[in-house]
């Protein structure tokens, strides 16, 4: 009624109408997706599922991940689907195929990240041996399957975690209690002021992420005094820690923000980040190992869960992780040269070195047979021109110069890879390590619950398609903010 009046050519559009146009809009996205994808030679996935709270459905989202033909690193969404109950392997993975083969990108499938589900492990299964039948993985599979980097970490620190929990919860039970009442929230601010604190606000965690409980406890703190105040002066408050519980929930933050960190740096998606992974696993089995031999039995028992965590997921030689580290200019091979006699028994470092060296001396040799350079064809060429020009009567310089070709090319060359593990490293004189953009080093220059799966998921891949069409950059979130609450504190 009040835009008829403001605007009286205004005509109301049915819900209908909105639906199929969005519709009209994802299909027509959706073969231009299909289009770029074609200049795509190979192309990684992940996999998440995402639960809608209203419908108790889930999802899956499948997410590919690739270098343009401007070598800039690109993500999208290629599908968002409701897989029912009970969801195994067989299901995950005929749904994964599905969606390869309405974009025609089935045969170019390099790598695939998935977490430790176990319907996810047999999914994994079954698409390795569907492409090995087929011969379409890169170096014979070793390469396809890639545990996820952060869901190991999550599960390292939850290890972690288990120790400290009934701690974690009287700063979580304390927050939600301030947050209860605005007479306690204005009786805790006054506090605050006596203390001349800064500090403005306090954070209640999201329980199932570890990185927002990381959150909560670094903001609760700095408060406390104000916490220790405040038990005094309230009866009812009975969640203050105690001075020895404060202690050591700062040895717990000194640890977790090693792997905030690394969450951090691994989850920029503004630029490549894969060469990082190496040094950041080997960052944390350094500090870990350090810390395991320290003499303080609380902090040492709470690694000890985490070392068993990494050990698990990170105790045998990742191929992947490794190459990653290789291609980064800067290290090539002194970075597993570097971190693997740290990560590995001593017994077993110069064997995955060598592992790892004749992987990628692998992976070489198959992207040459596929794409042979330009310039080995055109010297052939003049090779043979020099021959037929010299003729049979060579003398001089001519003849000596023959020789001198014949020599050369009798002697093995070089390939391209040993090239490049034999130059020096590249020095980088810009920013912070870990804003080190690796492909440029390479080139030559919430939901409503009527909505209908089908809907959701034509909502969630337009969105993302049409965000990369017009460079809107969606700002990256480790937390939900429907499930992290920031609680700011009243004070003027």
């Amino acid at each position: 009624m009040m835009l008829k009046r403001g605007i009286p050519q205004w005509k109301s559009v049915s819900c209908h109408t909105i639906r199929n146009d969005a519709f009209k809009a994802y299909d027509i996205d959706k073969k231009k997706l299909k289009e770029t994808l074609k200049d795509v030679d190979r192309i990684s996935l992940t996999t998440d599922l995402w639960r809608s709270r209203p419908q108790r459905i889930e999802y899956m989202v499948l997410t590919g991940h690739y270098v343009d033909r401007d070598w800039k690193l690109q993500k999208r969404v290629l599908s968002f689907v409701h897989i029912p109950p009970p969801r195994k392997g067989k299901d995950i993975a005929n749904c994964i195929f599905k969606c390869l083969k309405e974009r025609d990108i089935e045969n170019k499938v390099f790598t695939v990240s998935v977490d430790n589900a176990t319907a996810n492990d047999s999914s994994i299964q079954i698409m390795r041996d569907t492409f090995s039948h087929t011969k379409r993985l890169i170096c014979g599979g070793k390469l396809f399957h890639v545990r996820c980097y952060a869901h190991i970490l999550n599960i390292m620190v939850q290890h972690g975690l288990k120790q400290v929990k009934s701690i974690i919860k009287n700063v979580h039970d304390y927050v939600d209690y301030l947050n209860g009442s605005e007479a306690r929230l204005i009786k805790f601010c006054e506090i605050v002021q006596q203390f001349n604190l800064k500090e403005r606000k306090l954070i209640l965690e999201c329980k199932t992420r570890w990185n927002s409980t990381y959150d909560m406890l670094a903001c609760a703190i700095k408060f406390k005094d104000v916490f220790s105040r405040l038990a005094l002066e309230d009866n009812e408050y009975v969640y203050c820690p105690s001075a020895d519980e404060w202690l050591k929930i700062e040895k717990l933050l000194d640890i977790l923000k090693v792997f905030y960190d690394t969450t951090n740096i691994i989850s920029e998606s503004e630029y490549p980040t894969s060469n990082f992974f190496l040094s950041e696993v080997y960052y944390i089995k350094e500090m870990l190992d350090r810390i395991y031999d320290a003499p303080d039995m609380f902090v040492k028992d709470m690694v000890k869960n985490m070392k068993e965590g990494f050990d698990k997921y990170w105790g045998e030689c990742n191929l992947i992780m490794a190459i990653g580290g290789i291609l980064d200019p800067r290290v090539k091979m002194k970075v597993v040269e570097i971190t693997f006699p740290t990560m590995f028994p001593s017994d077993k470092v110069r064997d995955n070195i060598h592992k790892v060296r004749d992987t990628l001396f692998e992976l070489y040799d198959e992207y040459y047979n596929m794409y042979p350079p330009l310039m080995e064809e055109f010297g052939e060429c003049e090779n043979g021109t020099s021959k037929t020009n010299m003729g049979p009567s060579l003398h001089g310089m001519s003849r000596i110069l023959q020789v001198v070709r014949s020599r050369q090319t009798s002697q093995p060359r070089k390939s391209e890879v040993e090239l490049y593990l034999e130059e020096e490293t590249y020095i980088d004189e810009g920013n912070s390590p870990t804003k080190f953009d690796v492909l440029h080093c390479w080139v030559i220059d919430p939901y409503r619950a009527s909505l209908l799966p089908e809907t959701v998921q034509m909502l969630i891949c337009t969105g993302d398609w049409r965000r990369s069409l017009f460079g809107v950059k969606r700002k990256n979130k480790n937390v939900d903010e429907d499930e992290l609450k920031e609680i700011t504190l009243p004070i003027p």
